[in-house]
């Protein structure tokens, strides 16, 4: 299917909603693009804009609700991050291959000193603004500041959105260009993160192969000094025999 068909496919769907619910028809939309990231929001948010331009719906309730809907999202999967918990986190990447149980110690770490920077920023940012409220559920982060925090980067990224469509009128469909070049962006940051990780592991798994064999081998070889230490022990004994035959 083409883009420009999912497009279509999309938007039909986000103006059913909004006929049948009004303002409340586009949070449920992003409420509904939180919880499966395929369904964009660059998408959703432009039309609720253009559709308030038409005088459908009203402005400022299409940003509290949309607002309201991204928390509704976040919040169902920071349960899911609260559910899977440390502990059955640590078993699932124990299982999994160049994956190692001190990772998730690691991003623990990372997650203490930075979680409050994280979950305000990756709401802003496309596939990780609905993927960050699992870590922060994981490290069960106070729910007032999650939500708050959630709140405050959902509400700047949906008004951008929301307002570029109420401006533009019915060219709203031209933000997906330049929302598609920052998620091209992310995926690719992504990829060559992912590639590094892989490409690092399997080099250690290589050299901590290869290191025991190594280990073996140097120790069934004799030293030097074990060479000498025998050469002069047999001195020893040759000496006292030609004594003997004297």
């Amino acid at each position: 299917m083409a883009a420009s068909d999912n497009l279509n496919v999309f938007a039909d769907w986000a103006i059913g909603l909004m006929e049948a619910l009004g303002s409340v028809g586009a949070g449920v939309a992003v409420a509904i693009e939180n919880l499966f990231p395929p369904i964009p929001s660059e998408v959703v948010l432009p039309l609720a804009g253009f559709t308030a331009s038409q005088g459908t719906i009203v402005l400022w309730e299409v940003l509290v609700w949309t607002t309201v809907g991204s928390v509704v999202g976040a919040l169902a999967l920071y349960g899911l991050g609260a559910w899977l918990g440390p502990l059955r986190l640590r078993r699932i990447v124990d299982r999994i291959p160049l994956m190692k149980v001190s990772d998730v110690d690691r991003t623990e770490e990372w997650f203490a000193r930075h979680g409050m920077k994280a979950v305000f920023f990756g709401r802003m940012i496309p596939i990780f603004r609905s993927l960050i409220s699992i870590p922060a559920g994981v490290q069960r982060m106070p729910l007032a500041k999650f939500t708050l925090l959630t709140a405050a980067g959902s509400a700047i990224w949906n008004t951008v959105f929301v307002m570029a469509g109420f401006l533009l009128g019915e060219q709203w469909h031209r933000i997906e260009q330049y929302a598609d070049g920052l998620q091209v962006l992310v995926i690719g940051a992504v990829i060559v993160a992912v590639s590094l990780f892989v490409v690092a592991r399997v080099r250690q798994r290589v050299q901590g192969t290869d290191a025991p064999a190594t280990d073996a081998h140097a120790a069934d070889a004799p030293t030097e000094q074990d060479s000498g230490s025998g050469e002069a022990h047999g001195a020893e004994i040759a000496a006292p025999r030609g004594t003997m035959e004297r």
